[in-house]
């Protein structure tokens, strides 16, 4: 494959911009085609999605560019998760060791970051391009705008166009190309808590915030204007469903009875919750991921549920990863192409399955007194024996040197071991005097 000069990006998401910024470093020219409205300039609405979490792997990739430390500027970590239960009980569980913490962060806030400082690197952005094919043999997109439609040839096209990609839409047409999507039950909408009378956070700031209630749940961000970002996670059907609660009294009585310390706090849910859409949760699963002289990265290739934080770090991770391929081939791009789908198909695999999982573990267990009691005894063990025991939400989001197919496999290997711990007599009362060695011993055995 001929080293090409320039790359089109469709999509100027999060992680379009970010790969137009690792290409432009490497002295490629860099086109972004963009379907919406510039966002620096025009209002796109609210409500689109949730507060994003920021972790190691996706501070690892803005590290890479000299990004990072600008963006920690404009995000508030959390330290914990703090589950209120429907009397307003709260229950603090921490995320990992003392000074580990995730950061949450503004989706449209570090989107609009990573176009300008694109545009400094020399990126261009053509926004009211909407694609709607791929040549793949000519590696040419077709593009409709208002004034009408043209067609643009150029050396590579990398799709960064979201779940719902035109570019991946182009491959799914050709021979032995495979796609799954799944869609859960569950849908999302978008809510606010505002500050305080004083400008103040009216929650504990340093925390996620979560409502569990079984087969629902709701949660909350902290923003750096004292502002939460709340999210309610819900059936599309059935009993307490968005199809049930409709109507400005029946939101005002679904809240007020099943969360109201979080009602007290919300003088405008009752607009917000007929305002704001509500939007599906699909995972999305393809291969091959390269075709031709076209490429897909992030969502377009891997869409997951948002249940472990780890939608936006796995495809800024995509974009370190194929950066590192770029340096081993020398910018050959077969190489880089053919390894980088080898490589991040089996962890894209493996983050949509933890992603699931984590979803019942939020929405069901975080208030489970015998689930606490769990993470209780797993934190003991990561605390004695760190290099042979580390949890699997920490592996996940602090360890961004484990893979997600490692996590997963490790993760498995420690549920069994603590399966077995858990059904032990008494393991409430005497937990603290479990021989924690001859546990950690049991995991290296399954090895």
């Amino acid at each position: 494959m001929k080293k090409p000069k320039e790359i089109s990006i469709v999509g100027a998401g999060l992680v379009g911009s970010l790969l137009s910024i690792y290409l432009a470093r490497r002295g490629y020219q860099v086109l972004v085609f963009e379907r919406r409205h510039d966002m620096r300039t025009t209002f796109l609405g609210g409500g689109r999605s949730i507060n994003l979490a920021l972790s190691n792997r996706g501070i690892r990739a803005l590290e890479e560019v000299g990004l990072a430390a600008e963006m920690k500027k404009h995000a508030v970590s959390m330290k914990g998760r703090l589950m209120h239960d429907i009397n307003g009980k709260l229950t603090y569980q921490p995320y990992g060791k003392d000074g580990q913490y995730i950061n949450s962060i503004s989706r449209s806030g570090l989107n609009m970051f990573l176009m300008d400082e694109a545009e400094k690197r020399g990126v261009k952005f053509s926004f009211e391009n909407r694609c709607i094919d791929v040549n793949l043999d000519k590696t040419e997109l077709h593009l409709v705008q208002d004034h009408g439609t043209r067609h643009h040839a150029t050396d590579f096209i990398i799709g960064a166009d979201g779940a719902f990609s035109a570019v991946r839409a182009s491959m799914q047409m050709t021979d032995r190309f495979e796609y799954q999507q799944h869609f859960i039950e569950h849908g999302y909408k978008e809510l606010r808590i505002p500050p305080g009378k004083n400008g103040e956070f009216v929650m504990e700031k340093e925390a996620l915030h979560i409502w569990p209630r079984e087969s629902f749940m709701l949660i909350a961000l902290p923003n750096p204007d004292a502002t939460f970002t709340v999210t309610l996670f819900s059936p599309f059907e059935g009993q307490n469903s968005f199809k049930e609660v409709q109507t400005d009294a029946q939101v005002a009585a679904f809240f007020n009875g099943t969360f109201p310390d979080a009602a007290n706090l919300m003088p405008s849910l009752v607009d917000d919750f007929r305002d704001n859409p509500t939007a599906s949760l699909v995972t999305i699963q393809c291969s091959p991921w390269v075709k031709n002289r076209t490429m897909l990265i992030g969502d377009a290739a891997h869409g997951i549920v948002p249940f472990f934080g780890q939608g936006m770090n796995a495809g800024f991770e995509d974009c370190t990863v194929f950066n590192q391929l770029l340096d081993k081939y020398n910018d050959d791009w077969k190489g880089a192409t053919a390894d980088f789908q080898r490589l991040r198909k089996a962890d894209a695999d493996a983050i949509a399955e933890l992603a699931l999982g984590n979803f019942i573990e939020m929405r069901d267990l975080v208030a489970d007194p015998e689930f606490l009691l769990r993470k209780k005894i797993e934190a003991r063990l990561y605390e004695l024996y760190p290099q042979d025991w580390i949890p699997l939400y920490s592996m996940v989001t602090f360890h961004e040197e484990i893979r997600y197919s490692q996590a997963l496999e490790v993760g498995r290997r420690q549920g069994a071991v603590m399966n077995r711990v858990m059904a032990r007599p008494g393991i409430d009362r005497n937990w603290e005097s479990l021989d924690f060695g001859a546990i950690v011993s049991e995991l290296r055995q399954q090895q």
